[in-house]
């Protein structure tokens, strides 16, 4: 039997070498296969049915043009994808993200964490994801009709309520997955559970707009108390400004936290006497504007470019919620500094592999993002139950739900980490407690 490190350098050459230019692919594997060498020196039979190769390969990846007509009768063309990727625990389940980013490459990535995210949820779903690089920013309501329109005539013909349950994700809020839907709908019937995220009128569930950055605060509050540590006076950095960010920023500090920066694309605001929860939502959601405005607005507020990570003052706890690799090792470096001792990622993968390896080294505690942010699609399966029941549960009754999941992830990643004896190495805990339920469920179902 061929030992473990040399199994893993082969497959990752043989897997580098067929996607040599899907770079965010290749990380979210390096990222993997730098931590789980222990689990295939215990489990030889992983070696033996080789699948670690056939977890990194998607089951299918789909591709298709998308053709819309933009107000000013222009017809315009954007490329659509869905990367069905592991269906061993059950259906596909993954968002669709919209964004001029969007290739191959970056959903590859989304995709094969999303497929160990969701093992640990312990609910019954698999990992896909989906997109296109249209950008619905600047777009007429009209505009972002004709175009999900366009993208659910092609990708109805690959997804439903038993094969692949689409959700949101960058780009694709309530209006896009209320467009989205209603294709669907008429194209084939009212099925309720196969998109989740949608507005509650018609089958979504409450809390869900809240619930990875709820999540998140729910994952890191365990982190926190195993170490002897809370929320309650802490002062935390929000990278982002969307959904996640807001919301993670509203429950940390209902935890007694003050929340002091939070950004965008262009730059960032810091309060050091707290975020306005409801001023932010207002402007971001409401009139759909950019930060400025809420350091116009807030006089104890001031509004700077670029990363909100070169922030030079001092707090606590850093939740990067805005996008993939936005800390590097250099950005990294500040925290040490500026006394960070703990960062949670509600974004995907928005830490690089340097950044990883200096939070090992420092002692930072870190929740990785497949398991800080599981919250989203926590939620997303449990409207997938509300929907088959055919019943609206309350607030409390979801949050009371993502509160248990998101402790019984963390309660599994540190058991893993310590039946491993990797002390506080809590994303190969994550790792390799997601990749034994996969691993196992794939041996016992044949070659699949």
């Amino acid at each position: 039997m061929m030992e473990a490190s040399k199994y893993l350098k082969q497959v990752y050459a043989k897997v580098e070498k067929a996607n040599q230019h899907e770079s965010e692919f290749l990380q979210a594997v390096e990222e993997l296969l730098s931590t789980v060498e222990p689990v295939f020196e215990k489990h030889p039979e992983y070696i033996r049915e080789n699948i670690l190769e056939r977890i990194l390969e998607p089951e299918r990846v789909i591709s298709f043009r998308v053709p819309w007509i933009d107000d000013k009768g222009q017809y315009q063309v954007n490329r659509g994808y869905r990367v069905q990727f592991n269906s061993a625990v059950g259906p596909y389940k993954g968002g669709l993200r919209f964004h001029p980013s969007v290739n191959q490459s970056i959903l590859k990535f989304l995709g094969f964490e999303q497929i160990f995210k969701n093992a640990l949820t312990e609910l019954s779903i698999g990992g896909g994801k989906g997109g296109s690089d249209f950008n619905p920013k600047g777009k007429s309501n009209q505009e972002v009709m004709r175009f999900c329109q366009s993208f659910m005539t092609e990708l109805q013909k690959h997804i439903g309520p038993s094969l692949d349950i689409p959700a949101g994700d960058i780009g694709v809020g309530g209006r896009e997955i209320g467009y989205l839907f209603g294709q669907y709908k008429r194209l084939k019937q009212f099925d309720a559970g196969v998109l989740t995220g949608k507005p509650y009128g018609f089958g979504g569930s409450l809390i869900r707009p809240e619930a990875t950055g709820y999540g998140l605060v729910y994952y890191t509050e365990e982190l926190l108390k195993e170490h002897g540590k809370s929320f309650k006076d802490q002062k935390v950095v929000v990278s982002g400004s969307g959904n996640v960010a807001q919301f993670a920023t509203q429950k940390a500090q209902e935890l007694g936290a003050t929340v002091i920066a939070v950004s965008d694309s262009n730059g960032y605001i810091i309060d050091e006497t707290g975020i306005d929860v409801d001023l932010l939502l207002d402007i971001k959601n409401n009139r759909r504007e950019r930060l400025t405005v809420y350091a116009q607005e807030k006089d104890t507020s001031s509004y700077h470019e670029g990363s909100v990570w070169t922030y030079e003052g001092a707090y606590d706890i850093a939740l990067p919620c805005a996008t993939q690799n936005e800390i590097t090792a250099d950005l990294a470096k500040n925290f040490i500094t500026q006394g960070v001792y703990c960062v949670a990622e509600g974004a995907n993968m928005p830490c690089d592999l340097e950044a990883i390896e200096l939070y090992r080294k420092e002692g930072i505690l870190f929740g990785p993002a497949k398991a800080a942010n599981a919250g989203g699609v926590a939620v997303s399966a449990l409207e997938m139950s509300q929907n088959s029941q055919r019943l609206r549960w309350s607030a409390e009754q979801v949050d009371e739900e993502l509160k248990n999941i998101m402790t019984m992830i963390y309660k599994t990643v540190s058991q893993t980490a310590k039946k491993y004896n990797l002390d506080k190495d809590y994303l190969a805990g994550a790792n390799i407690a997601a990749f034994e339920k996969v691993a196992d469920a794939m041996i016992l179902q044949g070659l699949v």
